[in-house]
């Protein structure tokens, strides 16, 4: 016989389930409904379902807005960003942790206070080194500028996750020849490949969601990223919601795809990042 207590509970937690995938869901599935809808459906027939599907938001988005153009570009800033980040931010949060020098902790809240200063108050400072360094309306001047606020994310978080990794492996690697560099890119990297995982992810969709900067550094249309490329889609008080919505699954894609790859490492990384060794 069934254990009644054991169905009822795995019955409320199903339903439960079932509610939260329906919320998290829902937004999703709304904004794909209003990308096949032209405005007169859209305004005039409320539905939840695709009655008069078209594909002509997507074709006039890809043919007329060169929208790929937006999407590599966002690609190639928020990929390279990362990269960049991640590799400088994995040996600043080794020395960090690992190495003892003066005033090593300040510079880790340092670190972490540069993340949390709102990133309106550093446009000014940001814009005279971007001009200066004749960086304005280029796509490695605003990878620079993403930099500003990636790289201590990034530090930050990996600070954590070296905690987690004992010691003793850098002095047992150092005892038997290597050097400090060694013991760090061959001992103690690989064993924060989940926590390196993460933290890219969470570095990547920052960037490709960013739009203050890109807005304000980036000009040329053709130079546009994702977030700019769809605020122009609103031409004063017209909101063309067909096309928004369908640049908008567009710019849901990468990201929805990277964290279904990459989930079991985020997983892994955020639960090792939590436990200090």
């Amino acid at each position: 016989m069934f254990d009644k207590p054991a169905v009822w509970q795995k019955f409320m937690y199903y339903t439960l389930l079932l509610v939260v995938a329906i919320v998290i869901l829902f937004p999703v599935y709304f904004m794909f409904m209003v990308s096949l809808k032209q405005p007169k459906d859209i305004y005039r027939t409320p539905s939840l379902l695709p009655l008069n599907a078209s594909l002509k938001n997507y074709e006039e988005l890809i043919t007329e807005d060169n929208f790929f153009v937006n999407v590599g570009n966002s690609l190639l800033v928020a990929g390279a960003s990362t990269f960049v980040s991640v590799l400088f931010s994995s040996m600043a949060a080794y020395s960090l942790v690992r190495l003892k020098y003066l005033y090593r902790n300040w510079i880790g809240r340092l670190i972490l206070f540069t993340y949390l200063t709102p990133s309106g108050m550093l446009f000014i400072p940001l814009s005279v080194m971007i001009s200066r360094l004749q960086l304005g309306n280029t796509l490695h001047g605003l990878i620079f500028v993403y930099l500003t606020f990636a790289a201590p994310l990034s530090t930050w978080l990996l600070m954590g996750y070296f905690r987690s990794i004992p010691f003793e492996l850098d002095e047992q690697a150092m005892v038997d020849g290597a050097t400090r560099f060694q013991a760090f890119y061959r001992i103690v990297l690989p064993l924060t490949g989940p926590g390196l995982v993460a933290v890219s992810v969470f570095t990547f969709t920052a960037a490709w969601n960013e739009l203050l900067y890109a807005l304000i550094f980036i000009t040329s249309p053709s130079l546009q990223t994702v977030p700019v490329a769809i605020s122009r889609l609103i031409t004063g008080d017209v909101f063309r919601w067909g096309l928004i919505m369908a640049a908008s699954m567009f710019a849901a894609l990468p990201v929805m795809l990277l964290y279904y790859l990459a989930q079991r490492f985020v997983v892994q990384g955020l639960a090792a990042g939590a436990v200090k060794g």
